[in-house]
């Protein structure tokens, strides 16, 4: 026996002979060895784990609170658009470049044209303007005092012509049935301090609230809705030409051959959003955020566990000089990722909840599993998948390079 085999620990010459015995093919590894290393790392380095599970925590928070942002932004932007009824929208078409809300105008030939294409059901012409509304405690003011502090309380409105009787949905619920009537979203009743009854006034004219409904919102205000005619005055007056501005038409037509024929575009509804400007600014740059820090999360996940897997690659060589497998020990580094990630990710999400429940009155906000359950997912993915790169230590680790002198 060798001075170097001498002065090693007992159960480290028999690692050693095992070693040499598989490389000449005389003993097999076993398979199915179970190691708990990993399970022991998280209890007795707790604080290099507390330390990783806090950035992810942080960054799941991020995450997180972006995406209800996101989420509560978009409701705020585009929650008329999505409840207008029908199976596509019909904008019209430029001559060059993209539909667009802001532009699109639909005169009664067009109308006319998409009624009579086959295989249309129905055809309900909706149109759209901003504009400004006063409620009645602002309008009440006389004289010169009166009409500035008016000014001073009018309210942002998305005004949506309507007709009575379209088919139903969160925003044709609140069309009137007089020209003098008005329906309005939940949130311009509040804006407005009106309730049913009340009178209000839109472009220098009066009208009465007919109802309060649901939540509808276009491009940041609340919907108000007018019958067509009441529409079309009021457009005019603002200086639009009182055209319809979108179709929802319903049925199973040729739509690409009657959009040609008709110069306009037929899209649904989550495929229009595109068509909203402000829409495409304000989710485009949160939503590239948003994806950003998914990308940090991988990388700082990865790193920690190369690192760490580094450093105790000679451990790990031991374990498979003693006849651990390769797929054990990859099962145990990344269970103990997913531990790490599954605390990490769950204290950031109850984080983003109480935050978001809380600033939900202040802040557009959305709290919902797609903007909790599904970035969490998402982070935990990535995560993995960071980890899953420091295993290249696992796998290539050299049980001789530990079981050398230097042991």
């Amino acid at each position: 026996m060798g001075r170097r085999e001498q002065t090693s620990p007992r159960w480290m010459r028999g690692a050693r002979r095992r070693v040499w015995s598989r490389r000449r093919g005389r003993t097999p590894a076993p398979e199915g060895s179970n190691v708990f290393v990993a399970w022991r790392d998280l209890r007795f380095a707790r604080g290099r784990f507390v330390l990783i599970g806090a950035v992810v925590a942080l960054i799941t928070l991020l995450v997180g609170f972006l995406a209800g942002l996101t989420g509560g932004l978009a409701a705020q932007d585009v929650s008329a658009v999505l409840g207008l009824p029908g199976d596509r929208l019909v904008l019209a078409q430029p001559d060059s470049g993209q539909p667009s809300f802001a532009q699109s105008s639909l005169d009664d030939a067009t109308v006319a044209a998409w009624r009579g294409t086959s295989g249309v059901a129905a055809v309900t012409p909706i149109g759209i303007a901003q504009g400004r509304a006063t409620g009645a405690g602002a309008a009440g003011g006389a004289g010169a005092a009166g009409g500035a502090d008016a000014d001073a309380d009018a309210v942002a409105v998305a005004l949506f012509g309507i007709p009575y009787g379209a088919p139903a949905s969160t925003v044709t619920d609140l069309a009137p049935t007089a020209d003098d009537e008005v329906g309005l979203s939940s949130e311009a009743a509040r804006a407005l301090h009106a309730d049913v009854g009340d009178p209000v006034t839109i472009a220098g004219t009066a009208y009465r609230v007919a109802s309060v409904g649901g939540d509808a919102s276009y491009s940041h205000t609340p919907v108000v809705a007018l019958t067509p005619e009441a529409w079309s005055a009021a457009d005019q007056r603002l200086g639009g030409d009182g055209d319809a501005t979108v179709l929802a038409v319903s049925g199973s037509p040729d739509w690409s051959a009657a959009a040609s024929a008709t110069r306009t575009s037929a899209s649904p509804a989550l495929a229009s959003l595109g068509a909203l400007e402000t829409f495409k600014s304000e989710i485009g740059s949160l939503a590239l955020m948003i994806a950003m820090l998914f990308g940090v999360s991988a990388l700082v996940v990865g790193a920690f566990f190369t690192v760490w897997t580094m450093q105790r690659a000679g451990d790990i060589a031991v374990l498979k000089a003693l006849g651990a497998s390769d797929a054990s020990l990859i099962r145990d580094a990344l269970g103990q990722a997913l531990v790490v990630l599954v605390l990490a990710i769950g204290a950031g999400i109850a984080v983003v909840a109480v935050l978001g429940s809380l600033a939900g009155g202040t802040l557009p906000f959305l709290l919902s599993p797609l903007t909790t359950l599904l970035p969490a997912a998402a982070m935990a993915v990535l995560g993995l998948a960071g980890a899953a790169v420091a295993l290249r230590t696992v796998t290539h680790a050299d049980p001789l390079t530990a079981l050398g002198s230097n042991r």
